[in-house]
């Protein structure tokens, strides 16, 4: 399998540079590495808390978000023309050198 690194960029600028084998969303990958990356709905797109900004020069390299992504990320706080849900962007060698931002603050809508 091929590696793929991907740069956290926290709320305080303190980047964080993680190498992982392709496959993974980056919600997993944040878990894995104990990234304070919530996921309340353990991956299923039913939530906005894996939120993500991806940096603009990486955000063409993504598949196109769908519908139902779309509208999850409107729950979304501090949403941008580049953000995405973490549990949908599967990270693929094309994707090597990621940067996401990570948002200061999430929304837990879930059970409201």
């Amino acid at each position: 399998m091929s590696q793929v690194t991907v740069t956290f960029i926290h709320a305080d600028g303190k980047e964080q540079a993680v190498t992982t084998e392709a496959g993974a969303t980056v919600l997993q990958l944040a878990h894995e590495i104990g990234l304070e990356m919530e996921g309340a709905c353990e991956g299923n797109m039913a939530c906005s808390t894996c939120h993500v900004i991806v940096d603009d020069a990486d955000f063409d390299k993504l598949p196109e978000a769908s519908e139902e992504e779309e509208e999850m990320l409107d729950l979304a706080l501090g949403l941008t023309a580049t953000s995405r849900l973490g549990c949908q962007v599967v990270l693929t060698p094309e994707l090597d050198g990621l940067r996401l931002h990570i948002p200061q603050a999430t929304r837990n809508m879930m059970g409201f």
